[in-house]
């Protein structure tokens, strides 16, 4: 059972909420703040996974309980006071899309709050019946008429994303790709090569008590179905036995295949995920540039090396565009490309209310010059290997097509590389092709994007 406030209000409910509050009136980044404020509470793990559904849920959610609520709140949603707003929005989720929350406890959970928060018994009053009149009604509730408002109500997207999806991939596979995108993300360990076997991670993880199984797609993937105790006071995670990684983006390094001894660009590196994974991959010998222009990535990617045991990885506080044509020229080159981000909508909560039309047409230009830049570094008969996770043509085909008929690259067939996934037939022959998009859910991963391409000259 959960801790309960002075208040005699569940702490769980009393974290959440005040998450919620700092996301949807503070703009406050979903994950950051659900960790700082987990980070600094005494909270049970049990505890801190229920935080984190509420939250992330609630986020995820919030265009489908808006639409609930306006059905039952006078003058509608937007017009209350913002601690009841949110008070209700993470109660209309609770009584709606979790199981085993009991009516009673949810309700007089959000009456103290609205009382403590905005010191109007009325307010609480007001919350009380709303909530009640919802449990009344929750089996009966009709879901608008028109098709993309409804996809876009009921899943819980943007309209014009809906829109897109719906024109890009029909109506049942954009359906299963919104079911997909408010699913949580499986949790996957990448063995670290370079200490352990898979098996020997598997047997180090079950004697800290986690629950965990070897994964079918990828050879290095471990499947964590419990945790006991936070990812990073696990003992083979301070020893730098794995990476937390999605089985999708573990593809990359396998596609690029960079050898031992090689000279390798990451030009758009991040925390270090695909970086480290290609030094696995060359055996922690030659020479990875990693270029971030944000510091902080660059000192993650730092420690992440570190704990691993990597000391190839040279890092650099640096755009791609500012790489002279002085520069060495690189093997093998893994431009991991700025998105839309439309394959990980499961993994940002609050990702799909931040995304415009306008945001992807910027990408799109500057994902062009990125690959044009990439390919000035690149040594003749050399591989670039052109990642995003999205899944939008504009961002992927049409920008690598575009640089293929402008420079002296050709795409490269990778099937051969990733025969381990098991792909479909269609995927197969992508991949065969030099190109291949994840969709989503389609392997229960994250969406991705890979093309790969040699220069010829």
């Amino acid at each position: 059972m959960d801790k309960k406030t002075d208040s005699g209000i569940s702490s769980t409910r009393v974290l959440a909420l005040k998450v919620i509050n700092d996301v949807s009136e503070k703009g406050a980044y979903t994950n950051l703040a659900l960790d700082k404020a987990l980070s600094a509470s005494v909270l049970t793990v049990q505890e801190r996974r229920n935080v984190s559904e509420i939250v992330n849920g609630t986020i995820r959610m919030i265009k489908r309980l808006d639409w609930v609520l306006n059905l039952f709140v006078r003058q509608g949603i937007q017009k209350q006071h913002p601690w009841v707003r949110n008070i209700l929005r993470m109660s209309v989720y609770q009584l709606l899309c979790m199981d085993n929350i009991p009516d009673y406890a949810c309700v007089n959970d959000a009456v103290e709050l609205t009382r403590v928060k905005t010191k109007q018994a009325v307010l609480g009053r007001v919350v009380n019946a709303v909530l009640r009149n919802i449990i009344r009604s929750k089996d009966k509730l009709t879901w608008p008429g028109d098709e993309i408002e409804y996809l876009a109500v009921y899943y819980s997207h943007p309209e014009w994303m809906v829109e897109l999806f719906l024109d890009l991939y029909g109506k049942q596979d954009c359906e299963s790709l919104l079911q997909y995108n408010n699913t949580p993300a499986p949790l996957i360990f990448r063995n670290n090569s370079l200490r352990c076997s898979r098996a020997d991670l598997i047997h180090l993880l079950e004697a800290e008590g986690v629950v965990c199984s070897p994964g079918i797609r990828t050879p290095w993937g471990v499947v964590i179905k419990d945790l006991n105790k936070s990812i990073s006071r696990l003992k083979t995670y301070e020893t730098g036995n794995f990476y937390v990684q999605n089985d999708s983006s573990v593809l990359a390094a396998a596609i690029l295949n960079p050898s031992p001894g090689e000279r390798v660009y990451d030009l758009c590196a991040g925390v270090g995920g695909k970086t480290t994974h290609m030094a696995e991959y060359m055996q922690n010998t030659g020479r990875i540039a990693a270029f971030d222009i944000y510091p902080q990535k660059i000192d993650m990617l730092k420690q992440n090396c570190q704990r691993l045991g990597i000391d190839i990885v040279d890092t650099c506080v640096r755009s791609i565009f500012d790489l002279s044509d002085d520069e060495p020229k690189a093997d093998r080159i893994l431009l991991d490309a700025p998105c839309s981000g439309l394959g990980v909508l499961n993994r940002r909560p609050d990702a799909r209310w931040r995304k415009k039309p306008q945001d992807i047409r910027e990408l799109c230009a500057i994902q062009g010059e990125m690959l044009r830049k990439a390919a000035e570094l690149l040594v003749s008969g050399g591989l670039l290997l052109y990642a995003t996770c999205t899944i939008n043509p504009d961002e992927n085909e049409h920008r690598v097509m575009d640089i293929i008929n402008e420079r002296a690259l050709v795409l490269e067939g990778f099937e051969d590389r990733i025969s381990f996934w098991r792909l479909d037939k269609k995927d197969r022959q992508q991949a065969s092709e030099g190109m291949l998009t994840i969709m989503p859910g389609k392997y229960n991963t994250d969406g991705m994007f890979y093309a790969l391409m040699r220069r010829i000259k």
